[in-house]
């Protein structure tokens, strides 16, 4: 590992000028699963870390206000996977982050952070593209509100502009109940990557959101506003072509180790169809508001 500089900023204002001096060498640091090991392995060469955790401004704590439920940008996975608030009106979210790394990983990993990386296998992207997540930025020129549909390009990118800095993600709460769930496949059980990430959230008015991802190049969002899906009357016959229509955009890398893209395609249907019933069977039982 070379050497580097490490800032401690309290303010926002204080990281964005620190980001401003040191340009694409800077490194922002809130849990560091990823960084910490990018460096050790050479891969990433900051000239300084910016350390967020003593800023006040991007708070670990969830909160709900005006509508929404603000994650900070030092939350971490453990407190989205146990958080009542959560669980409450975004199971699938709980879900997906129960499913990241171990227990000692999800108590220092953040969910600002697994976005940030734009992973195509990123647990946590399809539930909050389902949900309708905004990412929220600061920089030099004032702040943005970002629908986190556009803020993934490819793997490793973003539309995020240099010198901005992500604080936090607001989830909107849903104004009628939906079901969802989220489910993914992995070659063995334990700290995996994902080989095929989804989900999908059924509403009382009959629109299915669907999002997959570690199938292309970033997490992709589907709906259908037909009614059909998210009807437990319809038979499968009427279901297959919309859900093969909605999946039709997945693209597995042919050179990845985890799993063929056959058998991805394959098995994506197979996922699909599990978390939309699942969805289904939630939204009758009122599991989700």
């Amino acid at each position: 590992m070379q050497a580097f500089q490490y800032a401690r900023p309290e303010s926002v204002a204080e990281a964005l000028a620190i980001l401003a001096a040191h340009g694409p060498g800077a490194r922002i640091l809130a849990g560091g699963t990823d960084l910490v090991i990018g460096m050790r392995n050479g891969e990433i060469r900051p000239t300084v870390v910016i350390d967020l955790k003593r800023i006040a401004e991007l708070s670990a704590a969830l909160q709900v206000e005006d509508g929404h439920l603000r994650l900070g940008a030092t939350t971490v996975m453990r407190q989205v996977e146990r958080s009542p608030e959560v669980l409450r009106y975004f199971p699938a979210l709980a879900e997906a982050a129960g499913w990241v790394g171990s227990v000692q990983i999800r108590n220092r990993a953040t969910i600002v952070g697994n976005i940030c990386n734009a992973s195509p296998a990123a647990d946590t992207a399809p539930p909050l593209l389902v949900y309708g997540a905004v990412v929220l930025t600061a920089s030099p020129s004032g702040e943005r509100r970002l629908p986190i549909d556009d803020l993934f390009v490819r793997s490793g990118v973003t539309t995020l502009q240099p010198g901005e800095l992500v604080t936090g993600i607001d989830l909107p709460l849903p104004v009628k109940p939906m079901g969802s769930a989220y489910t993914r496949l992995t070659r063995r059980r334990g700290t995996d990557l994902a080989s095929i990430t989804l989900c999908v959230g059924v509403d009382e008015a009959g629109v299915t959101r669907l999002s997959y991802g570690s199938v292309g190049p970033r997490p992709v969002l589907v709906v259908d506003e037909t009614g059909t899906l998210a009807d437990p009357q319809a038979p499968d016959a009427a279901k297959a072509p919309i859900l093969e229509e909605m999946l039709a955009g997945a693209s597995p890398s042919p050179r990845s180790m985890r799993a063929g893209p056959e058998y991805r395609l394959a098995m994506l249907r197979v996922l699909g169809r599990r978390a939309l019933q699942t969805a289904i069977e939630r939204l009758a039982k009122g599991m989700a508001r």
